[in-house]
């Protein structure tokens, strides 16, 4: 059985998704896609030598009986239109970050989701599928390190060109959110943001770094170094303090190199290659899920609980304090689907 895809939005990540499903993984054939450039959409079908229907908007490909299944990796602005869509047609659809551009879309995402009465919507927060964060989530998970007290984390880039505004916490901190939180199994319950001195290296008016603290329900603290033009390279860390031990999230495989009176070991520099393998797994299991009529994967409520998290720490930036993550009670819809991804 094959899982008939239709893509839309042929940019950098759909052109990688489409790659993945046509060359790297099982179950899934790109029947259709679309994009606000046609010669762009011409372009991937050809590279990719695909027997695919170029539609002309999101929408005609969502209602192609040719289509079952919809991936949405168009502009930002535009995937609370597709998704929504999507769920009234009853396709399944992937959704890359963000689910929408504000809370109040992803509450209607999620409102839409419950009315339709199952769950069609997979969000793409693909640390989920990292194999260090899987192992770390089993030490948590089995109490290797004891109850978890306090989790130090850190997001650093080489540079980030096209940054400005709040894109460190609406562009880059949202994967820690979403990760952390699958991590600890644990809600937020208030975010404070502290504005370390400036690097010279930041674009004129952009703020680098930052360090955002979270709490949890559960009284866990984080805190997490979000330092988006840091130079030397794409650098993930997170360090879960328990009360009988330390855990850390591996460290991505690296040749150690003795020479010149020195011992050294390779940084990734590209955010793709650190989590080229994790994209892989999310897609496959998404595929495999679909075909057997489920949802497995970071859920529409999630996308929410991130969304209202993110708005929290953008306020704690502009003004200083400590701000309250209000989030209503979680549907016992998405409760009996309780993520294990």
């Amino acid at each position: 059985m094959v899982l008939k895809i239709g893509v839309i939005g042929t940019g950098a990540i759909g052109k990688d998704h489409i790659h993945r499903i046509t060359n790297t993984l099982i179950g899934g054939e790109i029947v259709a896609v679309t994009d606000v450039s046609r010669e762009q959409a011409e372009a991937v079908i050809e590279s990719e030598n695909l027997n695919a229907e170029i539609f002309e908007d999101g929408h005609a490909l969502i209602q192609s009986s040719n289509v079952d299944a919809v991936i949405v990796t168009s502009w930002g602005p535009t995937h609370e239109e597709y998704v929504l869509a999507s769920i009234a047609a009853g396709k399944p659809v992937f959704c890359e970050k963000p689910l929408a551009t504000t809370a109040e879309g992803c509450k209607r995402i999620v409102d839409a989701e419950l009315e339709h009465g199952k769950q069609l919507v997979q969000v793409g927060f693909m640390r989920r599928y990292d194999q260090g964060y899987r192992s770390l989530k089993k030490v948590v998970e089995e109490s290797q390190v004891g109850s978890p007290l306090m989790l130090h984390c850190a997001h650093r880039n080489p540079n980030a060109p096209g940054f400005h505004g709040d894109m460190p916490i609406t562009d880059s901190f949202v994967h820690e959110i979403d990760v952390l939180r699958w991590l600890l199994q644990d809600d937020y319950v208030s975010a404070q943001v502290i504005q370390p001195r400036r690097t010279r290296f930041a674009n004129e008016g952009l703020q680098d770094p930052h360090i955002i603290l979270l709490e949890t329900k559960e009284g866990i603290r984080i805190d997490v170094e979000v330092f988006v033009n840091c130079q030397y390279g794409y650098d993930i860390q997170c360090q879960v303090v328990g009360d009988t031990g330390i855990a850390n999230l591996p460290e991505p495989a690296s040749v150690v190199v003795r020479k010149d009176a020195k011992l050294s070991s390779e940084i990734l520099t590209d955010w793709r290659t650190r989590f080229i393998d994790a994209y892989d797994v999310e897609i496959q299991e998404w595929i495999d899920a679909t075909l057997k009529g489920e949802m497995a994967g970071p859920s529409a409520w999630d996308g929410y609980v991130v969304s209202v998290t993110m708005d929290a720490c953008v306020e704690a930036k502009e003004s200083g304090k400590v701000i309250p993550v209000n989030l209503p009670e979680c549907p016992s819809f998405y409760k009996k689907a309780k993520i294990e991804a």
